[in-house]
């Protein structure tokens, strides 16, 4: 459905991605992870069209990205950017139905509408429909966008949806049942591709994890496989103990800590002192 190809991005005299090759087939869920700062982001939104590679190229359903008309695009393809401002006093439902405007020719239909209330009971946000947006909390607003977005592909044959964090302002319950609704549109033949810091979530719900470090792709697998000890300790820094749920069958990391990085010079003495003995 879509797959990045040696894909870099450079900001000034930094490679923000660095020749990443990476994609994402209908009825997965692909969760990218890494410490703050390694490209997770701007893989993103380069999958989604929103910022060009400086390099390297992004395919969706076997078509080059750039020569996909914007609207056509919109029609399957829906992003969840990692923050939504939004200051227009709009209400809910309406914000809801910004998320079919590709599909709209003159107005919205009976059906867009019928869409719209589908997405708001899917998010849990039917009772906000007509508050004013500007009003909700943090986590409410978040939900909100989650429904637009969903409305946006919602009865497309081909969906593609990614999201940014989509659970940072979300408390327990409501992540789990957005990660639920994602995994489901999923099994239904969508692709989802979704940026997430809570690596027990990500283990949880992905089929596969791709772990990002300081631009690149450090592995690429399914959660059993990718999120070892020895992981976390060289890529995030911390002293953990991964076991596997019973139940799930998934792996759950318990963070014992952080662990001290040690310079170049450090590893370099330390493999000298190896050799020499």
């Amino acid at each position: 459905m879509i797959e990045a190809r040696e894909v870099t991005r450079v900001a000034g005299r930094e490679r923000i991605v660095d020749r990443v090759t990476l994609g994402a087939a209908r009825g997965e869920v692909l969760a990218l992870v890494g410490p703050n700062g390694a490209g997770k982001s701007t893989l993103l939104r380069m999958l989604a069209g929103d910022l060009a590679p400086t390099s390297g190229r992004i395919w969706m359903s076997g078509r080059l990205l750039t020569t996909i008309p914007r609207v056509e695009r919109a029609r399957v393809r829906a992003v969840l950017p990692q923050h939504s401002d939004l200051a227009v006093p709009l209400s809910c439902f309406d914000v809801v139905l910004v998320g079919r405007a590709p599909h709209v020719v003159v107005r919205e239909t009976a059906r867009d509408r019928a869409i719209v209330a589908q997405a708001m009971r899917a998010t849990e946000t039917s009772a906000v429909r007509e508050r004013d947006y500007t009003s909700l909390s943090g986590g409410e607003r978040q939900r909100v966008h989650a429904a637009r977005a969903l409305a946006q592909i919602w009865g497309s044959a081909e969906t593609l949806l990614l999201l940014d964090e989509p659970t940072s302002s979300l408390d327990l319950s409501h992540q789990h049942a957005l990660l639920d609704h994602v995994r489901r549109l999923a099994q239904a033949g969508g692709t989802v591709v979704c940026v997430l810091h809570d690596l027990n979530l990500a283990a949880q719900y992905a089929d596969r994890v791709a772990v990002m470090h300081r631009g690149r792709l450090e592995a690429v697998g399914p959660p059993r496989e990718i999120l070892t000890a020895e992981r976390l300790a060289d890529v995030f820094a911390v002293d953990a103990r991964v076991v596997v749920d019973a139940e799930l069958g998934c792996p759950v990391i318990v963070s014992r800590g952080r662990v001290a990085r040690r310079s170049p010079r450090e590893q370099c003495d330390e493999e000298r002192s190896g050799e020499a003995s």
